[in-house]
């Protein structure tokens, strides 16, 4: 396959992978979703990413079906790749896409649960040992050497069944053995090399014969660099005899490299056209005795580190040290979901063939003490007894909600958590939630509020929500404020024909307004919630119960607002004006509201 029948790469970026890498390599590379082979090869990381993506998950990918919905799938991939234990298990998790095979989402849950059950299983000092190892395996850039001994503190940690068999199944006497070997190499070698030395890089202290050899050779090329020098030492202006020359040339030689007199000797030329010629000969001749005999040692050492790292057994080609890598490699990946997973207290969802609901779901990317919003649209079984809703149990078999009520209430943040919710469930990920059921999605429109009043928003809105609408699967719509693009009485006619259409369409849908009450008749299989202000804190903010009332139209209840400008205002003449806005919305309601509000600061 050429580089250029890859999503993302044209010519030139097909020149600089072919001579980075060579044509091969970067297939492989893409293949197997390499981000790092990538970016070592000039790509920026973003870049990368987005071609793997496509490579590996092109059908995916179509999944997300706006810019928001990218948008949402970016920032969940980028919080559980900062959970990563590893520089490459980040990678690998940039790198996920939505999952349309059932079998291979419940296949990867499996995994990542029983991933996110080790790690919660393992005590402080076994997960710091395991953080531990593999920053020392990202230290070494990955290293055979670090796989092994990451390896090794993953058997320790007890980090060996179920996702993590591989790691299990090695043998921890091979591993130890592999370690020592690998302590005698520099750098990383090939496992299925041959047994030449050639692609090996024997590290100084690993054979003493070896060590001996390269300071003789060191000595003698020292020499050998500086012969007119060793001349002038060996004849000291006295030496008129060839013969004694020649003894005190071997001495010299041996006397400073350390090689035996007769190996010296046994270097020099038989022939010499004079005294120069003669030590520079022997010299020459030498070093290439020893660069010989090292080369020699070097295989000799090479041949029987590969014996230690090779498989006794003969049952498969594989090294101790291939399978500890790739056993690593996965366990890393894992572990990291995993560790996502945990650290965020999320559960595993039941996959379903229609509809979304979650029971105290949370939206990941706010932080602190956050409200758990229960919800659901479509079939599913976290209701309750039937014709009865409560914030435990919302409703089931409406095709479409629409969501209502306050200002800063929440609504686009549930929409957000749904969006989340069906992404995480989609790659085979837990969600942020107390219990979720999800069904499989073709598509999955998220759009949020745009607050441009324009017929070019307009025009552009409706083609982004639309045909992924009405294109054959299933489809999930989450549509925020659509009144935001147009005049609210129009707005109102396009939302009701969007809730008909996705009924129509069998869709699921939510779609947050604030023109509840000017929709015309919703069809039966849809529904209006609201979210509720309830107040001011002590501190004039607003108070709002986040979690929908089912079959309510929410309000905006503008008196907390007049309230609060009202509490604020220091102007004498700006609060008489805010005073007569109270009368407006209702000045009871406004006292009241500011009464509780002081009688709360006051409690405190």
């Amino acid at each position: 396959m050429r580089l250029e029948d890859y999503w993302g790469i044209g010519p030139k970026t097909s020149e600089r992978l072919t001579e980075a890498l060579g044509t091969e390599r970067a297939v492989e590379a893409i293949e197997s979703a390499d981000v790092r082979a990538l970016v070592d090869a000039g790509l920026h990381r973003g870049r990368a990413t987005r071609i793997l993506r496509r490579a590996n998950g092109e059908a995916g990918m179509d999944v997300l079906a706006t810019g928001d919905a990218r948008s949402v799938y970016d920032d969940l991939l980028g919080l559980a790749a900062d959970a990563a234990l590893t520089a490459h298990a980040a990678d690998r998790i940039r790198v996920m896409t939505p999952l349309l095979d059932r079998d291979a989402v419940e296949q990867r849950l499996d995994r990542v649960v029983a991933a996110r059950d080790a790690w919660e299983g393992l005590d402080d000092d076994e997960r710091e040992a395991v953080a531990d190892a593999f920053a020392a395996y990202d230290e070494a850039d990955g290293s055979d050497l670090a796989a092994v001994e990451t390896a090794v503190a993953l058997r320790e940690a007890g980090v060996t069944d179920g996702p993590f068999a591989d790691v299990g199944a090695l043998d921890g006497d091979r591993l130890r053995d592999a370690a020592d070997a690998l302590a005698d190499v520099r750098g990383s070698i090939d496992p299925a090399g041959d047994l030449d030395g050639d692609d090996i890089e024997i590290a100084a202290g690993a054979d003493a014969e070896l060590d001996r050899l390269r300071e003789q050779l060191s000595a003698a090329r020292d020499l050998a660099d500086s012969a007119f020098d060793v001349l002038e030492t060996v004849r000291d202006g006295s030496l008129r005899d060839f013969e004694a020359l020649e003894a005190a040339t071997v001495d010299h030689v041996a006397h400073e490299t350390g090689v035996e007199p007769a190996t010296v000797r046994s270097a020099a030329p038989d022939e010499a056209l004079d005294a120069a010629d003669f030590v520079s000969g022997t010299l020459r001749d030498l070093v290439g005795e020893l660069e010989a005999a090292v080369d020699e040692r070097e295989a000799a050492v090479a041949a029987d580190i590969r014996e230690r790292l090779g498989d006794e057994s003969g049952a498969d080609e594989d090294t101790a040290v291939a399978r500890a890598a790739a056993a690593v490699s996965d366990a890393a990946f894992l572990l990291s979901l995993g560790r996502f997973a945990a650290e965020n207290g999320h559960v595993r969802p039941t996959l379903v063939d229609d509809g979304i609901a979650v029971r105290g779901a949370r939206n990941p990317f706010l932080g602190g003490d956050v409200q758990p919003v229960s919800y659901g649209v479509g079939s599913h079984s976290l209701a309750g007894e039937a014709g009865v809703a409560s914030a435990d149990a919302p409703p089931t078999g409406d095709r479409v909600s629409v969501l209502t009520g306050a200002n800063s209430g929440g609504k686009t943040t549930l929409l957000e958590t749904l969006c989340a919710v069906a992404l995480l469930a989609s790659m085979g990920l837990p969600v942020p939630a107390d219990a979720a059921e999800v069904g499989t999605f073709d598509r999955i429109v998220f759009h949020r509020r745009h607050a441009s009043f324009n017929a070019g928003v307009l025009e552009s809105t409706l083609k982004s929500v639309v045909p992924p609408l009405v294109a054959d699967g299933r489809t999930l719509m989450l549509v925020d404020e659509f009144e935001a693009i147009t005049e609210p009485g129009r707005a109102a006619d396009l939302l009701n024909g969007l809730v008909t259409l996705t009924v129509d369409r069998g869709a699921l849908g939510v779609y947050v307004t604030h023109l509840a009450e000017d929709l015309s008749p919703l069809p039966d299989a849809a529904r209006i919630d609201g979210i509720f202000a309830e107040g001011l804190t002590n501190d004039l903010e607003l108070r709002v119960d986040y979690q929908p009332r089912f079959e309510t139209v929410g309000k905006s209840t503008p008196e907390f607002i007049v309230s609060r400008l009202v509490a604020n205002a220091g102007d004498r003449g700006v609060r008489a004006g805010f005073e007569h806005l109270a009368g407006a919305v209702g000045e009871e309601a406004v006292q009241r509201t500011l009464s509780d509000a002081e009688w709360a600061a006051n409690d405190d």
